[in-house]
């Protein structure tokens, strides 16, 4: 029988073996197992790490039998079989009810998977799968020095799969004819990469650790490079998009904007600003990313620009992913531009444009109005959160598009609103979340990348502390002295909760508290999330008696949102109880103090971006992080890493090491068949930007990929599966 990468594995091994590969591993073709990499390899005697094992966690340990005794049940009828099993440092029970195994005997190695239980406080095995390594079966991956250990599911075990592949190739022939190698010889040879066969015989079949080495760094290469190809590949569609330039013109809008700034623009702002109008005047649209610390001013950047297209007769629109954040976009737009942002009232300029705001909330009437402005061109400025991609809204000409908080929005949103405009608008999008340069390089790859570090000047800068309650209960009180000095010194304070709490009507889901796991061990039974309702009710009656204190969530209208917002803005409250509704763009100079309650279940980057919602004027800030978590335990060493740098790239960093990957890519990098199995975006750093390199000097030879049909294929099939939908997150 012939086999080739797509033959179904049923062919190869069987219908029921290649069933529950189907089922429950997603596997169906030789493709499919062969890209199946093990998890990890045992070595005879070391691998098992009894001593690492958690009760619940469901594992394979390599271990050898040390004692099995057998004896009746003292309750019911039947044996119970214990058997004693080591890994040369530790050991464990296996349990069997009723069930003799004959082979089971001391001395004998085996790998046993199973769920770990306990029993009178030690771990054990009830009924474990098992495969006896007594090499009675001409096993010759016993003697090997390395057994691959798969992931596996309940159906399917892990040598079950190791003597499927084992089959496979020894079934396959030359496996260099079964696989042909997409990568091109010239970059094997330049980065000193195996050959495609070669790599997956040594990741199923090693010899020796340096074996597993050199195949995961060759597989990672062809992952790598294929990824990087297609990014390239989008970013080259993009640039070939016929658009429309939008050149700087003296004496308008743009000029306007920055005689009306009241503070002068920092040398960052001003080299992006310009990196910016250069490309707004090509008639190639602008794909362009522009992250930066909280509070670098990226909003002024970008209204500078969207001033720019309006000054050159387009619109610009300005996409938030809340009213509350487009409220505010709207309403300082409109105080910045003054009566140039209120062409055609009584008291506009006439040489200005209007500002409108379109969202879900507005009134049958107000919508009709705003649409109407929209679309007949007399807003130039639109802002506006999801109701801006609804059908009904038109351009009149759009010629930029500004995506904020674009962690927020998919591509396919992004692409909505891009598809409003004649031709292809400019786009830029925006984020308050520094990115590590590998997410930057992968995620955002598509999009070039703009940089703001430098903060304004005249900050007052903010200090962090971690408040362990439990540790130090008596630093509480102190946390709620501190916010009331600084009401008392006219400040204004924040208090940040995980959940809402009991809203008639509502079943009280967490709001985006974003990030952390339940407890370290990730068990959900420790008690739920303080919520702003709960928590603001206990501050009224207690230690902040006699302060004028409100709350802010997202079930509260849009003008109950917009009411408070405006009070807290004027400075008619002191302290404002919210959920992460406040996490991005909420400015308030005035504010100094951020309380975050429960900080342990808030990611790194959120609370980076809740702290910079305080000290953005001229006054010193304080973040206080509230949380019950040991400070010897990872979280709690997570958060003092947050309180001891304001470095949001910094944070970026520890942010990527302390997710998991698959919630950077999305979930397809996690998934079962995605192409992106071994990449590691903390570990392969430098093998991502040469593969870019290498990825772009290809695309951009005479030939490009021509000369190169399987790595085209290769590009071809990631850019069209489904799974690879981390894609579209950019």
């Amino acid at each position: 029988m012939a086999v080739t990468l797509e033959t179904p594995l049923a062919r190869v091994l069987g219908p029921k073996t290649a069933t529950g590969m189907a089922e429950t591993l997603g596997l169906h073709t030789v493709r499919h197992l062969l890209r199946h990499y093990p998890r990890r390899y045992a070595r005879r005697g070391e691998m098992a790490r009894l001593d690492d094992l958690q009760p619940g966690d469901r594992v394979t340990v390599l271990a050898q039998v040390k004692t099995v005794s057998t004896r009746p049940m003292r309750q019911r009828r039947g044996t119970i079989t214990e058997v004693t099993v080591g890994d040369g440092a530790s050991t464990m029970k296996l349990v069997f009810f009723s069930h003799k195994h004959a082979r089971l005997a001391p001395g004998v190695w085996g790998m046993f998977a199973g769920t770990v239980g306990t029993y009178q406080g030690k771990l054990q095995f009830t009924h474990p799968d098992m495969q006896l390594l007594s090499g009675d079966d001409d096993d010759d991956d016993w003697a090997r020095e390395l057994v691959p250990i798969y992931p596996a599911s309940k159906d399917v075990s892990s040598w079950v799969l190791q003597k499927s592949v084992k089959l496979l190739l020894g079934g396959a022939g030359n496996l260099a004819d079964l696989v042909a190698d997409p990568l091109p010889e010239e970059v094997r040879a330049r980065h000193g990469l195996l050959p495609l066969a070669a790599a997956l015989l040594d990741i199923h079949r090693p010899t020796t650790t340096g074996d597993v080495g050199r195949a995961e760094h060759r597989l990672k290469w062809g992952e790598a490079l294929t990824l990087q190809l297609t990014l390239a590949a989008r970013r080259r569609a993009a640039a070939l998009e016929p658009g429309t330039a939008r050149p700087r013109k003296g004496g308008g809008l743009l000029d306007a904007v920055d005689a009306a700034l009241p503070f002068a623009l920092t040398d960052g702002q001003r080299a992006v600003g310009e990196e910016l109008a250069a490309e707004l005047d090509r008639d190639q649209p602008m794909h362009r990313l522009l992250q930066g610390e909280v509070g670098s001013g990226k909003t002024v950047v970008a209204l500078r620009a969207m001033a720019q297209v309006v000054d050159a007769g387009g619109q610009a629109a300005l996409l938030a992913p809340t009213e509350v954040l487009a409220a505010q976009h709207a309403r300082g737009i409109r105080q910045l531009l003054g009566p140039l942002g209120r062409a055609g009232e009584l008291d506009g300029d006439p040489a200005g444009t209007r500002v409108t705001l379109l969202t879900g909330s507005l009134k049958t009437a107000a919508r009709r109005t705003a649409r109407a402005e929209v679309a007949e061109g007399r807003a130039g400025i639109v802002v506006g959160t999801h109701a801006l991609l609804q059908e009904g809204v038109e351009f009149a000409d759009l010629g930029l598009v500004v995506v904020d908080e674009q962690h927020r929005f998919g591509v396919e949103q992004r692409d909505a609103l891009r598809a409003k405009g004649s031709r292809p608008p400019h786009v830029l999008v925006m984020t308050a979340t520094p990115i590590p340069r590998t997410v930057a390089m992968t995620v955002y790859g598509d999009l070039e990348v703009s940089t703001l570090r430098q903060l304004p000047s005249g900050r007052g800068g903010v200090s962090s502390s971690v408040v362990p309650v439990v540790e130090k209960p008596g630093w509480i009180d102190r946390a709620w002295e501190r916010l009331r000095e600084e009401v008392a010194a006219g400040r204004q304070a924040y208090v940040v909760c995980p959940r809402i709490g009991d809203v008639p009507g509502s079943d009280d889901e967490p709001e985006d508290a974003g990030g952390a796991p339940a407890d370290e061990q990730g068990r959900s039974d420790r008690r739920p999330p303080l919520a702003v309702l709960d928590v603001a009710e206990a501050l009224r009656a207690g230690p902040l008696a006699g302060l004028r204190l409100d709350v802010l969530h997202g079930r509260m209208t849009p003008d109950e949102k917009d009411a408070v917002m405006r009070a807290f803005a004027a400075g008619e409250t002191d302290v404002l109880v919210a959920t992460t509704v406040v996490e991005v763009g909420v400015d308030v100079p005035n504010a100094t103090v951020m309380v975050v309650m429960d900080a342990d279940r808030f990611g790194v980057s959120q609370l980076h971006q809740l702290r910079g919602r305080v000290a953005r004027g001229k006054h010193a800030g304080l973040c206080l992080l509230v949380t019950e978590v040991p400070s010897s335990s990872p979280t709690g060493q997570r958060l003092a890493a947050v309180a001891a740098t304001s470095d949001g790239f910094e944070l970026a960093r520890l942010d990527l090491e302390t997710r998991r990957e698959g919630d950077v890519l999305g979930a397809a990098q996690s998934g079962r068949r995605s192409a992106i199995k071994l990449l590691s975006l903390l570990e392969d750093e430098e093998l991502i930007a040469q593969a870019r390199a290498e990825a772009q000097a290809l695309l951009e030879s005479e030939r490009g990929l021509a000369d190169h049909p399987g790595l085209a294929a290769e590009v071809a099939a990631l850019a069209t599966d489904e799974r690879a939908e981390w894609l579209e997150k950019a």
